[in-house]
């Protein structure tokens, strides 16, 4: 009997999100994570002056089967938008937001209720099919973390929870390597971000335990919404 093969899963993520979220930091995990699977990632992270609120992107390349491209995703089938101003007040270096956008893509917007659209964005995004999913990711790293710089940890994990990709353990595992292990500094503004959310736990320990919270509860979120297209979607418990 033939072996089984398993379907190639290949995502392209534009995350989008203003100085001070941790974006560059979320596509780090996430594409460490998928690494740490066994699968096959690579991201460029694209930001100007280095402060708070200013807009920034994130390119990150997921997949099971080997990748060989790099660079600027122009056509994404996910989106990650991290602030809801980089719809309504414009902070992207990327617009409208949904510029590229494959049919049927996946919008994942941290928002807790829906974003009022214009007409021509609304009739847009029907044309695209776009399944748009909000998550209400700060209020999760509030609730969970205690403070709103888990909202990152919060949009990893829902990535995880609805793709399958990383799994919730490889997805624990970088996180814990981002903020235990030998880590990666990509920036001054990421090393200051890094030096904050220390500062705001006495204990790395104490950090990851949190983190670990809100990235449970994210992927729970997802499952709970019926997004989920893993086959088999597990909570993680490490």
């Amino acid at each position: 009997m033939a072996e089984a093969v398993e379907p190639v899963k290949r995502y392209n993520i534009r995350m989008a999100g203003i100085g001070g979220q941790g974006v560059v930091t979320a596509s780090h995990i996430v594409s460490n994570g998928v690494v740490i699977s066994g699968g096959f990632s690579s991201l460029v992270p694209f930001f100007g002056s280095e402060k708070r609120n200013a807009p920034v992107e994130s390119y990150v390349r997921i997949s099971n089967s080997t990748i060989y491209e790099i660079g600027e995703i122009i056509f994404p089938n996910v989106l990650m938008i991290f602030h809801p101003s980089v719809i309504t007040l414009g902070k992207s270096y990327t617009m409208p937001f949904y510029t590229g956008l494959k049919q049927k893509g996946i919008i994942l917007i941290n928002s807790r209720t829906p974003i009022p659209f214009s007409a021509d964005e609304e009739r847009e995004l029907e044309e695209k099919e776009a399944r748009i999913y909000y998550l209400p990711a700060t209020e999760m790293a509030n609730d969970l973390a205690k403070t709103e710089l888990a909202t990152n940890m919060a949009m990893c994990g829902a990535i995880s929870g609805i793709f399958g990709l990383p799994d919730p353990e490889s997805l624990a595992a970088s996180v814990k390597d981002r903020f235990i292990g030998k880590g990666i500094v990509t920036s001054g503004g990421t090393a200051a971000l890094d030096s904050a959310i220390e500062k705001k736990f006495a204990k790395k320990q104490k950090l990851l335990e949190a983190n670990q919270k809100v990235l449970d509860g994210a992927i729970q979120y997802t499952i709970d919404q019926g997004w989920s297209e893993a086959e088999q979607p597990v909570k993680s418990t490490a």
